[in-house]
C-alpha cells in the first residue's frame, strides 16, 4: 500500500483538497456522481494533470480494485456515519486506494448509493403532483383508468389475473368489469358517487366487482372480511330487515352469479371521468392491531399515485409477476401488490389465503419472480417444517413489510430468496422507506439515511424523544419538541405545509378526535405543523433506521424502556417456541408495566415438555435484567388481524389477572418468574393474591 503511495506521489492532506473539491460537485453543484469525468476533474483541480493522470490509471487496475474491495469492507465495518470530517482523517487511506477506491469509500461511508436509490436528487411531492395533473387533465384518475390504458395498449393479450385454476388477460378481465358494472348500473341501482360496501374473501369476482364499482363512479367501502370464524353471510342475514329499514340493500355474490353476467354495453366514460384526484375513493380499515379499525379516507390521487410510485420503486416491467395472498382488501395486498401491477402491465397470481399446505406449490406453478410478505407469513414459514418444494420456485424478490431481525436472514436463505425489500408505511400514515437488502448490512433495517438524505430531508421527517409511560411528545422547556439521540427510539414526525394538511391527510371517516390527534404543532417553530406516525424508530451511527414499535406496545419496567420486539425476537430463537406475542402489563403495588409474553409451543412440544428452566436461561442471557418477561402465558395459538398482524388488545387488558383471563373463558397456563427464581414456575392463585396484598414485590 504504501509502494502504491509512493507511485502517486500524492500527500494526504493534497488528496483531502481534492475530496473538498468533489464534495463541491456532488452536493453543491448537483453533479453527476456517475460520470467519471467529474472524479477527474476534480483530481485534476487540486492535482494538476500529471498527478491526475497517475491516480486515474492507478485506480483502473487489479490492485487497485483489491484495495477498493478492502477499503470498502472497512468503512463498511467502522461504521461511521454522515460526517464530512472522515475525508481528513481518512486521507492516507484514501492516497492508497486511489480515485475509484476512495469513490466506494466515500459510498460506503455516507451511503451515496442508498440514497440516490431512494430518488434523493428529485422532489417525490412535485412528481407525484405533475402525475395528478396529468390524469386529471385526461380525466382520468382511477385505478379503472390504468387497467383500460393496459387494454388500449400492446398489452390487452398480456396475461393479468391468475387464480384457482383461472386466468384472464387484460381485455378478458376489463370485459368481465364491463359486465359487472352494468349490472352495478342497471340492476342494482348503484349511483354516482354513493358509498358502496364490499365484503368477501380473495377471489377475481372480489377484483371485478371493485373495478366495477369504481367504473360507474362509486365509492368502496371495503369491508374487513376475516372479523370472525364463521361466514360473514351468518352475521349479517339477521340483520337484513334492519338493514333494509334504513335503505341498504345487501347483495351476496359468488362466481356462478357473476359468470351469468351478460351485458357487455361499454361503460358510459362520463360516471368515472367527473372523479377528481381530491375525491374520496375508498374507505380502507386499519389493521386494528392495538384499538378498532378506523376507516381511512383514501383519495383518487392517492391511490393513483401508490399504483405509479410503488410500480416505479420496484422497476415492475410488463414480464414480471407477483404472488400474493394478502388480503385484498387491505392497503398492503391491493395498494402495494394489485395497483403496481397493472400500472406496470404485469401480472399477478393471487391466493385465496394464506396457507403452508399451498403456499409454496402456488408459488413454484405460477412462476412468479415478486412475493409479497407481511412479517408474520414469513415467521410461519421459517417456523414451518421444510417443504420439497420452497427452494424449487422462481422468486428474485421478496417485497412487503414487518419482516423481524431473527427471521430476515433466516428466510432468504433458507428459501433461496436473493432480495428481500422491505417497506415501511401506514394505509393512515404519510411517510414511507424502503430497505432493498441482499446482504448482512441493512438485514433487518427498514431504511439506510445517508448524508445526501439528511442534508435533503433531516428536517421534514425527525424522531421525536417520547415518554414511555403517557407516550406523549417530550418538549423542552420553551415547549419545544425534543429530538431523539442516535440509537434512542423516537416517535417519527413528518413535516406538512399547513396549507396542504386536508390534502395530505383526509383523516378517519366519521372519526374526528381520531383524525385531530394525529397532528402536532409548534414542534421546532410556533407556526409549524406535523403529523405523528404513531410509530418509534431509531437510527443507528451508519444511519440503518430500525422499527421499535408502535406506541403502545413499548413500556417501562424498572425506570428502562422495553422494546416487546426486541424482546420477541430473543424469544424467537428458542428452539421450543413457534409464536410469541409480547406486553406489558400492569402489576399492583408496582410502577409501570412489566414484561408478560403469550408463547405458543412448537408443534411437537406439549406444554408438560416445555423447558422453562433452559427458556430462562436463554432469555436472561440475552437481555437486559429489566427486559426478561416476567410472565409467560402458554397459549395453542395467537389471535391475529385479517391482516397477520397480532391483536395484542385484550392480553393486555387481561394481564396476569386470573379472574379477567378465567372470566374470558380462556384456557390458557399461566407461569412467572418468582423473585430470585431461576426458572418458570406455575403461577397460582395465592400467588396472584401475595401480589395484590403486597406481600411479594417484583
Amino acid at each position: 500500500m504504501r509502494a502504491l503511495c509512493a507511485v502517486t506521489s500524492v500527500h494526504p492532506e493534497r488528496l483531502s483538497d481534492c475530496f473538498g473539491a468533489m464534495y463541491q460537485a456532488f452536493w453543491v453543484d448537483r453533479k453527476s456522481i456517475s460520470k467519471p469525468e467529474v472524479w477527474t476533474a476534480a483530481l485534476i483541480e487540486v492535482l494538476g494533470e500529471s498527478e491526475a493522470k497517475k491516480i486515474v490509471e492507478m485506480s483502473s487496475g487489479a490492485e487497485a480494485k483489491k484495495i477498493l474491495k478492502e477499503n470498502t469492507d472497512l468503512a463498511l465495518a467502522e461504521g461511521a456515519f454522515g460526517l464530512p470530517w472522515f475525508v481528513a482523517t481518512n486521507a492516507e487511506v484514501i492516497a492508497v486506494a486511489g480515485a475509484a477506491a476512495a469513490a466506494a469509500y466515500l459510498d460506503a461511508r455516507l451511503h451515496l448509493r442508498h440514497d440516490l436509490a431512494g430518488g434523493i436528487l428529485s422532489d417525490p411531492v412535485v412528481k407525484a403532483q405533475a402525475y395528478i395533473a396529468q390524469r386529471q387533465a385526461l380525466k382520468r384518475v382511477l385505478i379503472y383508468h390504468l387497467l383500460e390504458d393496459n387494454v388500449l395498449s400492446s398489452h390487452a393479450g398480456n396475461l393479468f389475473l391468475e387464480y384457482e385454476g383461472r386466468s384472464w388477460t387484460y381485455r378478458q378481465f376489463y370485459d368481465s368489469v364491463q359486465r359487472v358494472g352494468n349490472w352495478l348500473m342497471n340492476d342494482l341501482g348503484v349511483r354516482q358517487g354513493e358509498m358502496v360496501a364490499l365484503n368477501g374473501p380473495n377471489s377475481a369476482e372480489f377484483l371485478m366487482i371493485f373495478f366495477g364499482l369504481e367504473a360507474v363512479g362509486a365509492h368502496l367501502a371495503e369491508a374487513r372480511y376475516m372479523i370472525a370464524d364463521c361466514d360473514i353471510q351468518h352475521l349479517v342475514e339477521p340483520c337484513d330487515d334492519d338493514l333494509a329499514k334504513a335503505a341498504v340493500k345487501t347483495v351476496y355474490y359468488d362466481e356462478v352469479l357473476l359468470a351469468a353476467l351478460k351485458d357487455t354495453t361499454p361503460l358510459p366514460a362520463a360516471r368515472s371521468a367527473s372523479v377528481l384526484f381530491s375525491d374520496v375513493h375508498a374507505l380502507i380499515y386499519t389493521s386494528g392491531t392495538t384499538g378498532l379499525p378506523k376507516g381511512v379516507m383514501i383519495t383518487a390521487g392517492r391511490w393513483i399515485n401508490t399504483a405509479r410510485g410503488t410500480a416505479e420503486l420496484l422497476r415492475l416491467r410488463p414480464e414480471d409477476k407477483f404472488y400474493t395472498c394478502l388480503p385484498l382488501y387491505h392497503g398492503a395486498g391491493q395498494g402495494l401488490c394489485m395497483l403496481p401491477v397493472i400500472y406496470a402491465g404485469a401480472s399477478v397470481r393471487v391466493g385465496r389465503k394464506f396457507s403452508h399446505k399451498t403456499f409454496w406449490p402456488e408459488v413454484c406453478e405460477s412462476r412468479a419472480n415478486r412475493l409479497q410478505y407481511v412479517g408474520e407469513l414469513c415467521r410461519y414459514l421459517v417456523n414451518a417444517p421444510p417443504h420439497p418444494l420452497e427452494r424449487k420456485h422462481n422468486v428474485q424478490e421478496a417485497w412487503g413489510n414487518g419482516m423481524r431481525p431473527d427471521v430476515w436472514n433466516t428466510f432468504r436463505q433458507r428459501f433461496n430468496i436473493p432480495v428481500v425489500h422491505e417497506l415501511y408505511a401506514a394505509t393512515d400514515g404519510m411517510g414511507s422507506m424502503y430497505n432493498r437488502n441482499r446482504g448482512d448490512f441493512s438485514s433487518g433495517a427498514i431504511a439506510v439515511r445517508g448524508y445526501l438524505w439528511h442534508l435533503k430531508k433531516g428536517a421534514i421527517e425527525v424522531r421525536a424523544k417520547i415518554d414511555p409511560d403517557t407516550e406523549d411528545i417530550v418538549r423542552d422547556n420553551d415547549g419545544f419538541v425534543i429530538r431523539a439521540d442516535a440509537g434512542e427510539p423516537g416517535e417519527v414526525l413528518h413535516c406538512i405545509d399547513p396549507a396542504m394538511a386536508e390534502a395530505a391527510f383526509k383523516g378517519y371517516y366519521g372519526n374526528p378526535g381520531a383524525s385531530q390527534k394525529r397532528w402536532l404543532r409548534g414542534v421546532f417553530k410556533p407556526d409549524d405543523l406535523f403529523f405523528r406516525s404513531g410509530d418509534v424508530m431509531r437510527v443507528d451511527s451508519d444511519g440503518r433506521v430500525y422499527f421499535v414499535d408502535r406506541l403502545g406496545d413499548t413500556f417501562r419496567w424498572k425506570s428502562e424502556n422495553v422494546s416487546t420486539n426486541e424482546v420477541a425476537d430473543i424469544l424467537g430463537q428458542y428452539d421450543q417456541i413457534a409464536e410469541c406475542n409480547v406486553y406489558g402489563v400492569f402489576i399492583p403495588n408496582a410502577d409501570g408495566r412489566c414484561g408478560c409474553a403469550t408463547i405458543v409451543p412448537i408443534s411437537s412440544t406439549s406444554l408438560e415438555a416445555l423447558d422453562f428452566a433452559r427458556l430462562y436461561t436463554h432469555v436472561a442471557s440475552r437481555l437486559p435484567r429489566y427486559a426478561v418477561p416476567l410472565f409467560l402465558r402458554v397459549a395453542p395459538e395467537l389471535s391475529y388481524t385479517g391482516t397477520f398482524k397480532i391483536q395484542k388488545g385484550q392480553a393486555k387488558r387481561e394481564g396476569v389477572d386470573l379472574d379477567l383471563i378465567e372470566q374470558a373463558g380462556s384456557k390458557d397456563s399461566l407461569y412467572w418468574l418468582p423473585p430470585g427464581g431461576s426458572a418458570y414456575e406455575p403461577f397460582r392463585r395465592e400467588d396472584w393474591r401475595a401480589l395484590k396484598a403486597g406481600d411479594i414485590k417484583l
